[in-house]
């Protein structure tokens, strides 16, 4: 049925960020992200939830929120279970209006029924993105790379093609690869790289992250990239040459400025090649999805797309598109004209432009 009230927010509650996304009458009016660093305590929600009222004043008692989650992992809580629960009365204690979760099969859950209904609304954010997603592009492939995590979800008769719904399934599957492009650690993308034309073993430590990779080469939007620093100093290009060359134990005086370009390069490399082999492997073992399809991409590292599509045979000749772009229904500018920063910032927020479509009564 379709449902569209005068304002709906869409939260998405991660354990590094809080996403959120305005829509007035189905359309997008405003998306935003703040850092909200959970596994410190459920006051991070408090102070996000905080900017964001700051952000948008108007919201009042008859605003609809709808919300997902993943923060419910952070080790701040005994287990998921709690997680959920705690997030769950959190928000509805803060939020002025109609709250609802975000379910996955089940639908929306009251946060009164969250307990009984945890298994359903832990980590799902992912499949509010491919359900929304699938209305538009009824065959292909969600890619959404993130800070964090990597999303692979096919698309099939405008349904979402997978059985696996949580994250441990999706680990198993595939479908869920624990690589984005600003928090992961490099020793986790691989053992070791290539410098000045040599391989060299990498340190196992918390040297260095995806973040100082693709800000030496440029790709990643400063205003994406929100969480400090593994040293917690500056982002500028002098420390973050320091942090690859931590990597593999030298100083940055200890090389000139393109050979650290280059080495940000192998790490690059290694993480594409990381994400395409859980790729290739979900398209290998995937059933009754179609044999072509169109890209769908979500997320702050988005960039990565052409170059990880590349390296998987089976998605030779598909077409690529965005989700900010071309799912999103972005309201126009006064003058008419789109809104590009707003298409960018529902890329990176995706779930939370989901649930505010779904819920504000989109096709689903």
């Amino acid at each position: 049925m379709q449902r569209s009230d005068t304002l709906v927010v869409g939260w998405d509650i991660g354990g590094a960020h809080l996403k959120a996304c305005l829509t007035r009458d189905g359309q997008v009016i405003d998306v935003a992200q703040w850092a909200c660093p959970l596994w410190q305590g459920l006051d991070q929600i408090d102070i996000a939830l905080q900017q964001a009222q700051a952000r948008w004043p108007a919201l009042g008692s008859d605003t609809r929120h709808a919300i997902t989650m993943s923060g419910e992992m952070v080790d701040a809580f005994e287990h998921r279970e709690q997680g959920v629960q705690r997030i769950a009365d959190r928000l509805a204690q803060v939020l002025r209006g109609e709250v609802r979760l975000y379910g996955g099969d089940l639908g929306w859950i009251a946060p009164a029924d969250a307990a009984r209904c945890w298994t359903q609304i832990a980590s799902a954010n992912w499949l509010a993105t491919a359900q929304h997603a699938a209305t538009v592009f009824r065959d292909g492939l969600l890619v959404d790379i993130g800070s964090t995590t990597t999303d692979l979800i096919a698309l099939a008769n405008g349904r979402v093609q997978t059985a696996s719904r949580s994250d441990h399934e999706r680990l198993v599957s595939g479908e869920l690869v624990y690589h984005g492009v600003v928090r992961t650690p490099l020793c986790a993308l691989a053992r070791h790289v290539a410098f000045r034309g040599h391989p060299v073993n990498v340190m196992n430590e918390w040297f260095a992250t995806t973040a100082d990779v693709y800000r030496m080469t440029g790709e990643l939007d400063p205003t994406h990239d929100q969480q400090p620093s593994a040293d917690a100093r500056s982002k500028d290009r002098a420390a973050t040459r320091q942090r690859l060359a931590r990597m593999i134990g030298l100083d940055a005086r200890d090389a000139e400025d393109d050979e650290w370009l280059a080495l940000a390069k192998s790490w690059r490399q290694a993480q594409i090649e990381e994400i395409a082999a859980s790729l290739t492997r979900m398209m290998a073992t995937r059933c009754g999805t179609a044999s072509s399809g169109t890209i769908v991409t979500a997320g702050c590292g988005a960039f990565l797309v052409p170059d990880l599509a590349a390296r998987v045979p089976a998605l030779t000749g598909w077409p690529i598109q965005s989700y900010g772009c071309d799912v999103a229904r972005i309201a126009a500018s006064d003058d008419g004209s789109a809104d590009a920063s707003k298409a960018d910032w529902a890329q990176v927020c995706a779930p939370s432009v989901a649930v505010a479509s779904l819920y504000a009564g989109e096709p689903c």
